[in-house]
C-alpha cells in the first residue's frame, strides 16, 4: 500500500492546480477523466459555478476551529476526485477551507481515472465512488483511515432512494444538492475532524 500511496501523491495536485486543470480543460470543451461526453462537461461546468460560490461562501465555525487547533499531528489528506463529481463540487472546497484553517493538514488531490490502484482499494460497496479522502501519515506513509464519498446523512438520503426505486431518481439528485445547500459542509467538516482526532 506505501508504494501505491507513493506514486499517488507523486500524481497529486494541489487545490489550485487541481481547479486550474478543470478550468483549462473546460476551455477546450473537456473534463478530466477517461471518458469524454457532454453531460460530463455540462457536469463539470455546473461544479465549476459550485465550486467558485463555495470558496466564497464556506465557513469554518469557532468550534471546528478549536478542535483542528488541538491537533498534534501532521496528516496528509489525499482526495481522489473528478470534475465532473457532483458530490466532489460540493466536498472538495469543504476540505480545502479546513487544510487552509490548520497549518497540521496538507491537501493533495488526485484524479480517479489516472490512479485506478488507488482508487480500487478505497470502493465504497464495490463502486469507485468519489471523493474519497485517504488519510495518510505524511513521514511514514501510513495509512490511518478514510471517509467519503458522503457524509452520513447526504448518503442515507441516496440510499433511501436507490432502496425505494431501486435507481437513483432525478428528484433525489436535486434533494441531494438541496441538502448540501442547507448543510453548508458543516456534516463533512464534523466527519472529517472526528477521523483527524481518531488517528492522533
Amino acid at each position: 500500500m506505501t508504494v501505491i500511496i507513493e506514486q499517488s501523491l507523486a500524481n497529486s495536485h494541489s487545490y489550485t492546480e487541481y481547479r486550474d486543470h478543470m478550468s483549462q480543460l473546460l476551455k477546450e470543451g473537456l473534463s478530466t477523466g477517461d471518458s469524454q461526453s457532454e453531460d460530463l462537461t455540462h457536469y463539470s461546468t455546473l461544479n465549476e459555478v459550485r465550486m467558485n460560490r463555495l470558496d466564497k461562501t464556506i465557513h469554518i465555525p469557532q468550534e471546528i476551529q478549536d478542535r483542528l487547533d488541538k491537533l498534534k499531528s501532521k496528516h496528509t489528506l489525499l482526495v481522489i476526485s473528478e470534475g465532473w463529481c457532483g458530490d466532489a463540487a460540493q466536498i472538495v472546497p469543504v476540505i480545502e477551507k479546513l487544510a487552509e484553517a490548520s497549518d497540521k493538514l496538507d491537501l493533495r488531490i488526485v484524479l480517479r481515472d489516472q490512479n485506478p490502484q488507488l482508487m480500487d482499494a478505497y470502493l465504497t460497496n464495490g463502486a469507485r465512488s468519489i471523493p474519497k479522502l485517504v488519510l495518510v501519515e505524511p513521514d511514514t506513509l501510513t495509512v490511518r483511515g478514510s471517509w467519503g464519498p458522503r457524509p452520513h446523512d447526504a448518503a442515507k438520503l441516496i440510499l433511501d432512494a436507490k432502496e425505494k426505486f431501486g435507481h437513483i431518481p432525478a428528484e433525489a439528485k436535486a434533494d441531494l444538492q438541496k441538502w448540501y445547500l442547507q448543510d453548508k459542509g458543516l456534516s463533512t467538516m464534523e466527519e472529517i475532524v472526528l477521523l483527524l482526532e481518531n488517528a492522533e
